[in-house]
């Protein structure tokens, strides 16, 4: 009896023992691992939920996420225009940059690389500045020497010249010089322009004087008697036709606002204006005033109006230097050709 009490004793004990050493039901070790905080290595993987997956390569995005604890994803390669330069979780690429007009390409932008951008030339960005537009190089001065030249990260550097009296002084004496050739440029122009118009008009005004009374043959005449003849010379000389009508003609009215302000009422009477008609401009400035009246006068004419006919009464007027003047810058500018 005592041997089977003691065996039983030894066979609970034995079961207890086991069930101890047994591991009994609970939740999958795993899945509490992937529940615990994750730490992804960010060099190489990249954080999805409770996951670290493995990036994607340099040039491609992700696509699907990796299934399990750090597993391969599905990746993606980037299209035309976009870019990823590392390794990366990214569901898309990047869009490449576009270098603004004051810059040029120096890479151009690939799957793996974004485009590369550097200032024109004449222009610099400085590297430790944020470049949002190229500023423009330094010039070194007169009395300055180049150190080193601009570049697209740099500007010009500068020194002052080492002195030398003889250099100094030829630039004094050439500075100089220039500035009196400029001063009396400036000063003789002008007194040339104006000696030559005074000798014109007096030259207009004594044949004016001389030759106003004669008539074709020589003989006296009445100051406002029929015009004058012209001789070959002048018939010879004026003998220009228009290129476009009555448009031409028009476009030959401003070379007479040169006509001498003191012959202005007689060659409009000598057109056969009225003077009511010339003194009814009067108010305009002159170069309206004559303008004006050529108009009028151009309606009076119609279709028979010439430029001969104005030409003819400036001579008639004796300002035959002014017919010719007029002649020769209706030729310059297109409206006449010589016949």
């Amino acid at each position: 009896m005592a041997r089977r009490v003691l065996s039983v004793l030894v066979c609970v004990v034995w079961c207890c023992d086991q069930s101890w050493a047994r591991p009994g039901p609970g939740p999958d070790p795993g899945l509490n691992r992937t529940r615990r905080a994750v730490h992804c290595n960010d060099d190489l993987e990249y954080r999805r939920g409770d996951l670290c997956c493995r990036n994607c390569p340099p040039g491609t995005h992700l696509k699907t996420p990796c299934p399990t604890p750090g597993g391969h994803s599905e990746c993606e390669e980037c299209d035309v225009g976009t870019y990823t330069e590392l390794g990366n979780g990214l569901k898309k690429c990047l869009s490449c940059s576009l270098c603004r007009p004051d810059q040029e390409v120096v890479h151009q932008c690939i799957s793996t690389h974004n485009t590369e951008c550097q200032c024109k030339a004449g222009g610099f960005c400085s590297p430790d500045q944020a470049c949002e537009v190229c500023k423009r190089c330094a010039r070194c001065g007169p009395d300055e020497i180049v150190v080193r030249n601009c570049t697209p990260t740099s500007n010009t550097e500068c020194k002052k010249r080492p002195l030398d009296p003889g250099r100094d002084s030829d630039l004094t004496a050439v500075y100089i010089i220039a500035g009196l050739v400029v001063l009396l440029v400036l000063v003789m122009v002008p007194l040339v322009v104006c000696v030559r118009r005074r000798n014109r008009k007096a030259t207009d005004s004594e044949r004016s004087e001389v030759d106003l009374t004669s008539g074709c043959n020589g003989t006296e005449k009445p100051l406002d008697s029929s015009p004058r003849c012209w001789t070959l010379e002048e018939e010879t000389q004026f003998n220009i036709v228009p290129v476009n009508g009555q448009e031409s003609l028009r476009g030959c009215f401003e070379f007479f606002e040169e006509l001498d302000v003191h012959y202005h009422s007689r060659f409009f009477r000598h057109l056969g204006l009225s003077d009511n008609v010339v003194k009814s401009k009067d108010s305009l400035t002159y170069v309206d005033r004559v303008h004006d009246l050529l108009n009028l006068w151009l309606e009076k004419r119609g279709r028979e109006a010439r430029l001969k006919d104005l030409l003819r009464a400036l001579t008639d007027l004796n300002q035959r230097r002014t017919a010719e003047a007029i002649v020769e810058r209706a030729v310059e500018a297109g409206h006449f050709v010589y016949k």
